[in-house]
Order: C-alpha cells, then sequence, then structure tokens
C-alpha cells in the first residue's frame, strides 16, 4: 500500500467524486463468469510481469515480502514507478525489516531512484538492478541506500496466479474504455536467499525463507479508487496464504473486491475471490480509525459459500501506523483535507498467525508468521 506515499501529487490531490453508481465499477470478481472454481484464475506467464508503463496517471510496483521462519525476521522490497499525468515519471525503492521476537530491529528506507528504465520485466537504475531469469528466479540488487543494502534471490515453489485474464478490476461506464484500473498478479510462494547489511544491525543473513511476490497497478488516484484495504501475507512451513481486499468510496457504491490465495507446498490449493475479512475488538485510536485488535481473513468457497479456511491472529506488533498525510507537501495535504475528505493511514503489523484448513473437515492447522496491512483512506 505504500504506492499512496511515493504516488505524489497524484496519488492524493484531487475533488471528491460524484456517485456514479454500481455501473462504474467492474470488479474483477465479477468479470469472472464461470462458476468452475478451477478457472477463476490462470497460471502466470513471463508477459504476466512486464512492466505496463501506461502513459497516465499510475503507480506500479513489484513487491517481494519475505519471511525468515528461523530468524523471525520479516519485510519486504519494492520497487515504485510512478507517472504523473503522462508527463513525469518518478521511481523509488522501498524497503521494511522487522523482527517479530525482538521489535528492537526495524529499519524502513525510501530512497529515490536515479537513472532508471524498464526492459520488459526487469527494471535497472544507478545501484540497483531487478532481473527475471526464465520466469522462475528474480535476482534483486540494491546498493541505493547505505542503510539497507539488499542482495536477493527469489525462485518460485510453485505456479504463478493471475485472477481472470488480465487481474484488472476497471473504472468507468464503459468497460471497454475505463477510466481507472486496479491490478494483481502473484508469485504466491518462493524461496528467498540472501543477505540484507545495515550499518545498525550489521549483515542480517535469509536463508531458506519464504517471500511473496505481487506485482500490481493502480492506474487512478488512491482515494478515488478505494477507501479502505485490508492485505494478508502468510507463510509457514507447509502453508502459504494470500489475501488482498479493497473497499471502493460510495463514488463507486462502497463495492468490496476480494480475492484469495492459498498454497501447499508446491500446489495452489484455491484461488478464491469473494472471501472475508473481519476485524475484531475494534477500537478507534488517536486519530479517529477504528483498528482492531485481531484480525481474521476467511477463504470462501465461491459455490458453496462454506469456508474452506481462516487464517487468524492478534495485532500485537505493530510496526509503524503510517501517516500518510505527513509524507506529502502541506499545498496538497490542504486540498486533500479540505476538499477530497481523505484521512489516509496503513497499520503495519507482524505476529504469529495460524491457518486453519476447514473443507472436507480436513480441520489441518499451522502455525506461521504473518505480515497485515489494514488501511484506512476516507469515510
Amino acid at each position: 500500500m505504500f504506492k499512496w506515499i511515493q504516488g505524489g501529487i497524484s496519488a492524493v490531490a484531487g475533488t471528491a467524486e460524484p456517485e456514479y453508481g454500481p455501473d462504474a465499477i467492474h470488479p474483477i470478481t465479477t468479470r469472472i463468469n464461470n462458476k468452475d472454481t478451477s478457472n477463476y484464475h490462470r497460471i502466470t506467464t513471463a508477459k504476466d510481469f512486464e512492466w505496463l508503463s501506461p502513459n497516465y496517471t499510475n503507480v506500479e510496483t513489484q513487491t517481494f515480502y519475505f519471511t525468515d521462519l528461523a530468524t523471525k525476521n520479516v519485510g519486504f522490497a519494492q520497487i515504485i514507478h510512478s507517472n504523473v499525468m503522462g508527463v513525469h515519471t518518478t521511481a523509488q525503492f522501498t524497503f521494511r525489516l522487522y523482527n517479530i521476537s525482538d521489535p528492537t530491529i526495524n529499519i524502513w528506507t525510501s530512497t529515490k531512484l536515479e537513472n532508471f528504465k524498464i526492459e520488459g520485466s526487469n527494471f535497472y537504475a544507478d545501484n540497483l538492478k531487478l532481473e527475471l531469469i526464465d520466469n522462475k528466479k528474480y535476482i534483486l540488487k540494491s546498493f541505493v541506500n547505505k542503510e539497507s543494502i539488499v542482495e536477493f534471490e527469489m525462485e518460485r515453489n510453485t505456479d504463478g496466479i493471475i485472477f481472470g485474464e488480465d487481474g484488472m478490476t476497471l473504472y468507468g461506464d464503459d468497460i471497454n474504455q475505463p477510466w481507472g484500473s486496479m491490478r494483481h498478479v502473484f508469485w504466491p510462494r518462493c524461496n528467498i536467499n540472501g543477505k540484507i547489511i545495515t550499518k545498525k544491525y550489521g549483515e542480517i543473513k535469509i536463508l531458506n525463507g519464504l517471500t511473496m511476490f505481487v506485482m500490481a497497478l493502480q492506474g487512478m488516484k488512491p482515494h478515488h479508487a478505494a477507501k479502505s484495504w485490508n492485505f494478508l501475507n502468510f507463510q509457514s512451513s507447509n502453508y502459504s496464504a494470500i489475501q488482498m481486499e479493497f473497499t471502493t468510496p460510495k463514488s463507486y457504491n462502497t463495492t468490496k473486491i476480494n480475492i484469495g490465495i492459498i498454497i501447499e507446498n508446491d500446489k495452489i490449493l484455491y484461488a478464491t475471490i469473494n472471501n472475508d475479512v473481519i476485524h475484531i475488538d475494534s477500537k478507534h485510536d488517536s486519530v479517529g480509525w477504528p483498528v482492531p485488535k485481531s484480525i481474521e481473513f476467511k477463504y470462501i468457497d465461491p459455490v458453496t459459500k462454506n469456508d474452506l479456511a481462516i487464517v487468524s491472529g492478534p495485532l500485537q506488533n505493530l510496526i509503524e501506523r503510517v501517516d500518510v498525510m505527513a509524507e506529502i507537501p502541506q499545498f496538497v495535504k490542504n486540498i486533500v483535507s479540505g476538499v477530497a475528505g481523505a484521512k489516509p493511514y496503513i497499520y503495519q503489523y507482524s505476529n504469529e498467525f495460524e491457518i486453519s484448513l476447514l473443507e472436507n473437515q480436513k480441520n489441518s492447522k499451522e502455525k506461521g508468521i504473518g505480515y497485515t496491512e489494514v488501511t484506512f483512506i476516507s469515510e
């Protein structure tokens, strides 16, 4: 969800939209018509991970969420490519490291990239490169920030997943000429090996860790696309569970779009739509948002509507409450506060979670580590 911060003026400026109604939103979950659950998704190709780089306002990201079950280190490495109104393009590398057993280990860096260029699925900049090898492995090397030098190799151990044919939720009253879009493409379970060199903690190695990789495109202003988000990356010895949910503002009929993936080792168990996220014991915090104390991510069979699995846990380890408005210029803040009514905060957590598989009374459970983002943007 850090597309918010790095999108610059394009990400936040603008007036509130009129109420277009349900005919102006075309979720990927309703664009998939086949009732055979095996066809809600398809296997990805290398072309699915090529940078689209449209010539209108958008933010495009490639993010590797890593989990080291042995050391309890978690975090992400992210490349952000932003286009402002088709005339100004910027790029950023962001990095997060956190340890759920020792919360004093907490690194966040965000670094502007210089002389960047896109070549298909690959991305290059001064002191940074990301390369896709044989549609199987990504190699990331970043020396752009001495606080977090990153050298990673990530190799997928299951097929990649895209929902529908193109993964797109489309905005606009003409589906053939949409004025906005949202897209996600996944490698849900990958092996990761590498190291992070930090000034504060020295060298941190990641050996036989796990990574979820997601490529995302947000082809419109974030506060117009969604009023809230829920995100889960869960990794355990045998399972990976991903869930991405956003709810549109009232202007797009307050529509919830939810996609989910569960992997068992190298096998895709489920790729589900219209799942459910439950906030438990929510309390309004000092900025006024109803922040949950724990959370459940339900994976629902699209046909029977039965629960296939539940990933749940406490939200005790708050990595950071990101005040997006504090990251943008004051004049933009005035526009957003006075006109659009947006009050965006991103709550980042990492805690021990548990997955429960319920189908066919299997009732298999396994503990692992969940990285969660709960984002509130507007009422």
